[in-house]
């Protein structure tokens, strides 16, 4: 690209108690690039992302932007010299219009007041440059989706003149359709001569989106790679030190006797759902975002109404609607959304593991006191975390995700539900949860494991059920291909299919 870097990190080094940051990291963005930033959670992508946003100085080295040295002594310094960022939890204000959101800090006036008019002028002439016209900039704010909130950040980033434009893990919560949008806006602002950081964990996105590509490592700068100069594989050994086919453990379970029977349930988003599940077995359940997966499990579980058909565990039928029923037959659920549904995040990690152990003291598995079996279980499943007293809000995405799994492991889990149990985690932890998930396998659980990623169904379960529109369309072998699995996923419902699922 020729000319000099739009933004240059040179020697940005970051230390904290006990832990060094960021080591000497040199980095660089150039304008109409995509400059993606890979690694473990940990690694250092974090830090440097809070630097540039101005939430953290450095400790040593300089920022460059626009050919000019910039010190930022606080977020509003990094966005008026032209850096913005759009985070997972994204700061709009809720209780005001899109217009507003967009020129909230550069108002327009007329006569000394706000002029609203002009606000909403240029709310709409940005929304329509990154293809999102069709949104009403007189709506409030509080009841967009994920990616029309994103599209207000994008929109008010271009407002603000940024030059550097940084997100951060922006696909996690959107569906297919709204990522393909998202791409598509990232292409206009490299067309627009902007220079995108990008932070994701998702490899797909990495080849697809990545002009280069950044590998963080233990704070370090381990590699940088343009398009083409390495695949996902070379991707991951830079990242965790092993070969992408190692992430996923042998299947050595085998399956036993019938112990979970789910007989033609049907709810608001599922219609005479029938299937089982052995013990010793992992089951998949594949199809495209809406299909109906995530309310299948939650109705297996109690936690959405289901208006009728059966559900056995174990020989005995539990009474339907109801977690606490669930959670007695030996029922667990590991929801999707980890943060609000799974812990409580102004808990300490003791206080989340014990959740089911304090309020069903008839399910607990271990006879040992409470601090030694919470521990013993922490331990197990490798929670890096400083003490038990730590806040859970605090850790990474997958040491929360393992100790939303303690609090089952804590108790007689028979059949494990699992709901995009590897969101938002980084490659490594991947690995552990895939070990732990083929270890309770081995012992005899029972797990049913909702996947948006196929390598992931494909690598973990013996069994893929297909959904669509709330109905199970087909079955698969554990080792068929992401393609059948994709033509079986656009497949719809019939009779016959229905009737199928009935037996």
């Amino acid at each position: 690209m020729g000319s000099s870097p739009l933004l240059e990190v040179k020697g940005l080094s970051k230390a904290f108690p006990g832990v060094q940051a960021l080591s000497l990291v040199d980095f660089d963005v150039n304008a109409g690039e995509v400059h993606c930033l890979i690694g473990e959670n940990g690694a250092g992508k974090s830090t440097l992302v809070k630097i540039l946003a101005g939430a953290q100085p450095q400790d040593a080295g300089s920022i460059v932007l626009d050919g000019k040295e910039v010190s930022f002594n606080n977020p509003l310094d990094a966005q008026l010299a032209g850096i913005a960022c759009i985070f997972q939890e994204l700061n709009v204000v809720g209780g005001l219009t899109i217009a507003e959101n967009i020129v909230l800090g550069s108002e327009p006036t007329r006569m000394g007041f706000f002029d609203k008019g002009a606000a909403q002028k240029i709310a709409q002439d940005l929304l329509t440059e990154i293809g999102f016209s069709e949104i009403d900039e007189t709506q409030i704010c509080g009841g967009l989706s994920t990616s029309e909130k994103q599209a207000v950040m994008i929109a008010k980033a271009l407002r603000q003149n940024a030059k550097i434009i940084i997100m951060d893990e922006p696909t996690s919560p959107l569906e297919d359709a709204e990522v393909r949008k998202l791409f598509n806006v990232i292409q206009k602002l490299k067309s627009a001569g902007k220079g995108i950081i990008y932070v994701s964990h998702k490899m797909r996105e990495i080849d697809e989106l990545g002009d280069r590509i950044t590998v963080f490592k233990d704070g370090a700068q381990v590699a940088t790679v343009t398009r083409g100069e390495a695949n996902s594989e070379d991707l991951v050994r830079l990242m965790v030190g092993r070969q992408i086919n190692e992430m996923f453990p042998e299947k050595t379970h085998t399956p036993g006797d019938v112990v979970l029977k789910v007989r033609q349930i049907s709810g608001p988003k599922i219609r005479n759902v029938s299937l089982e599940v052995r013990r010793g077995e992992v089951l998949g359940v594949g199809g495209l975002d809406g299909a109906g997966r995530t309310e299948l499990l939650r109705s297996i579980f109690g936690a959405d109404p289901v208006r009728q058909g059966s559900i056995e565990v174990d020989g005995r039928n539990i009474p339907l609607n109801s977690t606490a029923a669930s959670i007695r037959a030996g029922l667990a659920l590991v929801p999707e959304e980890r943060r609000s549904q799974g812990l409580i995040p102004v808990l300490s990690v003791y206080e989340n593991a014990a959740l089911v152990w304090d309020e069903y003291p008839d399910r607990r598995a271990s006879s040992d006191p409470k601090p030694r079996a919470i521990g013993d279980v922490i331990s197990r499943l490798n929670v890096k975390t400083p003490s038990l007293s730590q806040r859970i809000s605090k850790l990474s995405g997958g040491n929360q995700q393992k100790v939303v799994l303690s609090k089952w492991l804590l108790a007689e889990t028979t059949v494990l539900l699992l709901d995009e149990p590897t969101r938002g985690i980084d490659v490594g932890a991947k690995r552990e949860i895939y070990q732990i998930m083929c270890e309770l396998a081995q012992q005899g659980m029972a797990i049913v494991v909702v996947s948006s990623e196929l390598p992931e169904l494909l690598g973990l379960a013996d069994r893929i059920i297909v959904m669509n529109s709330g109905e199970i369309v087909g079955e698969l072998p554990g080792d068929t291909s992401e393609e059948e699995i994709v033509a079986l996923s656009m497949t719809h419902g019939t009779p016959s299919t229905r009737a199928q699922n009935e037996k």
